[in-house]
């Protein structure tokens, strides 16, 4: 039981990280129809903006708000001078998707060639560990999950009782019908990416922090348990992400508990295979 708690806690801390990536990385899909496999290599961009901070003797803390930043901006320009001239040209969804995982190797490996190909990892204390029976976390964990309830509690309350919320839902369902009913969905598109941008740079942070060290290609596996979450919940599904993030986050690392680690995200997957085979459009899709 003891075990079960324990891998029960680092499964929550997990499906916090993933959570907050899965939530960005699915507004953007949904808003701006890129399947945007950057998103693994904004996010280490995001880690390393933050490393950089804290090795020049500032906190952390600080670091993270400074990555969200960095990924805003790095995902408006990334869609301004790449996806949207694309976009434009009418290209074909799988030609993006190639742009993508090009851009990929483009942000990973110059990166790489900038910082290295050796870890790095954040200083600072994990603080106390709390303990309740088997279940324990350290005060680091603790606020992780925090920024991600406060992220998942700030996109429900933008998606639902906002207009910029409902323009993006409105967008998202079709473009052409919200332009139409005199919605800027331009507009609406340059802000999503800002936002999810936003969410990618605090994913980032929160990864390297939670992973303890990391490199320049380190979300390369990663971002394959993004595409699982989100499928899992529903192409284009913001609640259905958030769903997706608890069970893929909870199903590895309780499953790593009782098999060999280094297999914890294939059950990911046989997860998301098993889900597809009973509902095609996952959690929270749509069925035509």
């Amino acid at each position: 039981m003891s075990l079960l708690l324990a891998s029960f806690g680092f499964g929550l801390v997990a499906a916090a990280v993933l959570a907050i990536a899965t939530v960005g990385f699915t507004l953007q899909f949904a808003v701006t129809d890129v399947l945007n496999l950057a998103f693994g290599a904004v996010m280490i961009v995001g880690a390393y903006v933050a490393y950089w901070i804290n090795q020049a003797g500032i906190t952390v803390w600080v670091g993270l708000l400074a990555a969200a930043v960095v990924g805003a901006v790095l995902s408006f320009v990334l869609n301004a001078i790449v996806y949207a001239p694309f976009q434009r040209h009418h290209a074909s969804p799988i030609a993006v998707v190639i742009v993508a995982l090009g851009l990929t190797l483009i942000i990973e490996f110059g990166l790489q060639s900038y910082v290295g190909g050796t870890s790095v990892s954040y200083t600072m204390s994990q603080g106390h560990t709390l303990q309740a029976g088997g279940l324990q976390l350290t005060v680091v964990q603790l606020v992780i999950l925090a920024l991600a309830l406060a992220s998942m509690v700030a996109v429900h309350v933008l998606l639902a009782y906002t207009r910029l919320g409902k323009a993006m839902r409105a967008t998202a369902a079709n473009r052409s019908l919200a332009r139409t009913c005199g919605i800027r969905s331009g507009r609406v598109v340059t802000v999503t990416w800002l936002l999810s941008g936003a969410l990618c740079g605090l994913a980032g942070t929160v990864f390297g922090m939670n992973a303890g060290s990391f490199n320049a290609t380190s979300a390369d596996l990663f971002l394959i348990l993004i595409l699982a979450a989100a499928f899992l919940g529903g192409p284009g599904k913001a609640y259905g992400a958030m769903i997706g993030a608890l069970v893929i986050g909870l199903a590895t690392e309780i499953s790593a508990a009782y098999i060999t680690s280094s297999y914890k995200d294939v059950v990911a997957f046989v997860i998301l295979f098993a889900m597809l085979a009973w509902r095609p459009t996952g959690l929270l899709g749509t069925r035509s």
